[in-house]
């Protein structure tokens, strides 16, 4: 039996896409995504909790994302999450990530249909590196189960 990783988002970007080029050309976008709920705690005061979420999409996506998305613009995402792992001056450092195969860009525009992009592509297996962050190798991240 295999498992289910699928995450849903709607929220803001919080500024704009960060562009990444690979030496074959390919692209990697990463998006901080900003997710609010709104409830009201036992005093009946209302309460937002803001969540930030790192999305990554390549090639096509990430083109259209380059090309299209700016800071506030809200958009739909649906993917799975991937947690990276590298070292840093002999410590082990995390970061989860969303990495999103469909994008429906939301509210762009008055009047407009939200556009969905499906993901065309399969996503290259080295992603775009972070400041300082090793080349990323898949064997590295092996679970012992």
């Amino acid at each position: 039996m295999s498992g289910v990783n699928k995450v849903i988002l709607i929220g803001n970007l919080g500024k704009d896409p960060e562009v990444f080029t690979f030496e074959n050309g390919n692209k990697k976008v990463r998006l901080a995504v900003a997710t609010t709920e709104t409830y009201r705690n036992k005093k009946g005061e209302r309460i937002e909790h803001t969540e930030w979420h790192w999305v990554v999409l390549f090639r096509g996506l990430a083109e259209v994302a380059e090309k299209y998305l700016r800071k506030g613009d809200q958009v739909y995402v649906e993917g799975s999450i991937r947690l990276r792992s590298w070292e840093d001056g002999g410590q082990k450092r995390y970061l989860t990530e969303i990495e999103g195969r469909n994008l429906t860009m939301l509210g762009s525009r008055k009047n407009e249909k939200p556009t969905v992009i499906q993901g065309v592509e399969a996503i290259p297996a080295i992603p775009a590196k972070l400041e300082n962050e090793p080349e990323y190798n898949p064997e590295d991240d092996a679970f012992p189960f």
